[in-house]
């Protein structure tokens, strides 16, 4: 009886997690090298499969399918547009599979925000405030009453000091995973430095988030009013179900 009611709640539910999603995407729209996330909806198997009563393709009642759920979100690193800032600690990576190498605490993270700022004390920062390292993965610790210069290649010199920022590259960017403040961190511990032949980084330019405000936008109304229908047919089962109670009361 109720086997309708619990399709159009597990629908409801995936659905509002999806536009969670999506309403994160649009709020990270203007955020420097942010990565969308996509919503991964999968069908669900019947309730009795999933307990292992029954198999699929068994033909019974069983095998009606048990609606939707979002198991899982992927990161599409697509690489966003680049926009030119002039600004000498900008800088943005044309390889998709390269990042920034940062330290936050006792953990080093991978970025694609290269939005860097240089605080009183030399220190080169992301824009959250945590050190941004070299190739020996150190602090880069720059003297700040001195000039200094970057250029193309992650490059930065200061009177004979010369400091390259540490970039990383993934096999598999798929297996990283998102901890915050657009930072990611290896679920398998595999990664490798860039070679200096291969360090494609551009100085005075940011690469600018990658999410398509119309395409969330067109997805997230879609979202919302499948959630709406959901929530729709569970109050139509909650009505049919009540009126049939009321109606074996009058027979009793």
């Amino acid at each position: 009886m109720f086997y309708g009611l619990y399709i159009s709640a597990a629908g409801a539910h995936a659905q509002s997690q999806k536009v969670e999603v999506l309403s994160n995407n649009l709020a990270n729209v203007d955020t420097v090298g942010f990565k969308r996330e996509l919503a991964l909806l999968e069908a669900r198997d019947s309730e009795a499969i999933e307990r292992g009563l029954d198999f699929r393709g068994s033909g019974s009642l069983n095998n009606i399918g048990g609606g939707i759920r979002l198991p899982e979100t992927a990161t599409d690193f697509q690489v966003g547009a680049f926009r030119q800032t002039d600004f000498p600690a900008d800088f943005a990576l044309e390889d998709p599979s390269h990042f920034f190498l940062v330290q936050r605490g006792g953990e080093k993270l991978l970025t694609r925000a290269g939005n860097f700022q240089v605080d009183a004390e030399g220190r080169l920062l992301t824009q959250s405030g945590d050190p941004v390292l070299d190739t020996e993965q150190g602090p880069i610790q720059l003297d700040p009453n001195l000039p200094w210069i970057a250029g193309d290649g992650g490059i930065i010199d200061q009177f004979g000091d010369r400091f390259l920022l540490a970039l990383a590259k993934v096999s598999d960017p798929q297996q990283l995973r998102k901890v915050g403040n657009n930072f990611f961190e290896s679920t398998t511990g595999e990664v490798q430095a860039v070679p200096e032949e291969d360090r494609r980084v551009r100085n005075g330019w940011q690469e600018v988030s990658a999410v398509n405000p119309i395409q969330e936008m067109v997805e997230l109304i879609t979202a919302s009013r499948a959630y709406e229908t959901n929530i729709r047919l569970i109050q139509q089962h909650d009505g049919v179900t009540s009126s049939l109670v009321s109606r074996m009361l009058r027979t009793v």
